[in-house]
């Protein structure tokens, strides 16, 4: 060992961060990690975006929310009698904090339990094995550490756009829309993706009125087209009023509300909304990363070029999650940070990007592995697709629950599963199946042999897989 004073320093503990660090240390490697977030009370809060102000806190609110509509809305049918319902926000947001705390308070844990030194305060890369941190309380002091490796973790934030940026009060970033206070009468929101989907879902349960535009004509493009089209019939019956191909021009504020101002086609158009969250996407968040001196360059859009490795034109520098190509995803960020670990440490790492699940977590779910039927089609693979509704389910049914479908895609010759697009109940959960089947190699054939529980939300999975060979028992084969 080197007279560095560790082995590994990762900037960065988010999920690609804290994994790749909690990986490290497992292997040996004498680890630190370095991570500028505090949260209220000015303590140290690591988890990146994803624990602080991204999934968890989001799928908390989505929770609570869905739990204070069913109620709501669909208590009647089940024989359950309730007076007026109601929804304390400021006790919902309580409850998310608890939850944002004990999740990181966890990692905290999880560090002092591998003998990861934890540091909080802003790293930046000054020279090959050498990291600059600048403390995050006022009183502390800059130090300059060294190590053998540097791995980038720094995450994304929210995209601004120019004429449209956050003020807190009547504009908000994605991440203070999970801070509401009150349920706006009228919410606007740029951008249909997953962000916009999942934060309009929410405020609307708890009584706004949502309108979302959507730059793009096509909504969902990267999900498979069967999906986007269920999901748009789906959210617009619930009243999420979204709007495509709607550029936006200016946004004229005052103090108690927004105009936002848009062409459509060659139609000037504008909608008034109490509130505007702007998600048009996330941005690596690489600034004050990296010294000019250091030797490392991040490209025209922020992120940081690496190899199929993850290594960087500098040896011993690694980079890994939003700060890279690839999707903004927190499970690729953490697969990537075990995979850089075990290079270090053992020469050799693995990410398989081709079964990387995408979910969305608005009601119905979304989710997806493997390529779509749009992408076979462009690269002329021949394919079978088997699609079966979960309204042919019991447990759906049962649940009161029946929106939606699975989709499986297999290769017309070799039967090999490429691809599975749901819709539907806790297809956050099932996708999860099919990504074991792409990565085991297998056909549909053998998750139509595979036996499932009845009745369960995975039996849908079942039928689709017998549904590719025309042999879906319960449903009409055509």
């Amino acid at each position: 060992m080197s007279s560095s004073d560790f082995d590994v320093i990762v900037i960065g503990a988010g999920p690609g961060g804290y994994v790749a660090a909690i990986r490290c240390a497992q292997l040996g490697l004498k680890t630190a990690c370095i991570d500028r977030w505090t949260d209220n009370d000015n303590k140290p809060s690591p988890g990146g975006t994803c624990l602080n102000v991204g999934c968890i806190p989001s799928k908390a609110l989505l929770d609570s929310s869905e739990r204070f509509e069913q109620l709501k809305e669909h208590s009647a049918e089940h024989g359950i009698q309730t007076g007026p319902v109601e929804i304390n926000i400021e006790q919902m947001q309580q409850r998310k904090r608890r939850i944002v705390s004990e999740l990181t308070g966890g990692i905290g844990a999880l560090f002092k339990a591998n003998k990861v030194t934890s540091i909080n305060g802003h790293g930046c890369l000054i020279a090959p094995g050498k990291v600059r941190v600048r403390a995050s309380d006022s009183q502390g002091k800059d130090q300059v550490i060294s190590a053998q490796h540097v791995i980038l973790a720094s995450g994304s934030e929210p995209t601004v756009l120019p004429g449209i940026e956050p003020n807190g009060e009547t504009i908000f970033d994605s991440s203070g829309a999970l801070d509401f206070d009150t349920a706006p009468s009228t919410l606007g929101i740029i951008g249909a993706g997953v962000i916009g989907l999942e934060l309009g879902s929410v405020w609307r349960r708890l009584g706004s009125k949502v309108v979302i535009l959507e730059a793009l004509d096509k909504f969902l493009p990267s999900a498979d087209p069967m999906i986007a089209r269920e999901a748009q019939k789906q959210f617009s019956r619930q009243g999420l009023d979204i709007r495509l191909g709607c550029q936006v021009t200016q946004v004229d504020c005052t103090s108690q509300n927004c105009t936002i101002n848009y062409r459509h086609g060659t139609d000037d158009r504008s909608v008034a909304v109490e509130r505007l969250i702007v998600a048009v996407g996330r941005r690596p968040c690489s600034a004050g990363l990296l010294d000019p001196a250091c030797g490392l360059q991040i490209n025209q859009r922020g992120f940081v070029e690496v190899d199929q490795n993850c290594a960087t034109a500098i040896d011993g520098v690694w980079a890994v999650g939003d700060l890279v190509r690839g999707p903004m995803l927190a499970h690729k960020a953490s697969e990537e940070g075990v995979a850089v670990a075990e290079h270090i440490a053992l020469g050799a790492g693995h990410v398989d990007f081709a079964t990387i699940p995408w979910v969305i977590y608005t009601d119905p779910e979304i989710a997806w592995v493997g390529a779509t039927e749009t992408q076979l089609k462009t690269d002329a693979i021949e394919y079978r697709a088997g699609v079966f509704p979960f309204a042919a389910t019991g447990r759906a049914k049962a649940a009161g629950m029946t929106d939606g479908f699975v989709k499986i895609l297999a290769h017309a010759d070799t039967d090999r599963v490429l691809g599975a697009h749901m819709i539907g109940p806790q297809v956050s959960e099932l996708i999860c199946e099919a990504g074991f089947a792409m990565a085991m190699e297998a056909s549909a054939e053998d998750l139509a042999r595979t036996v499932h529980a009845h009745p369960t939300l995975a039996e849908a999975t079942h039928e689709a897989a017998l549904a590719t060979a025309g042999r879906a028992i319960h449903k009409i084969n055509r």
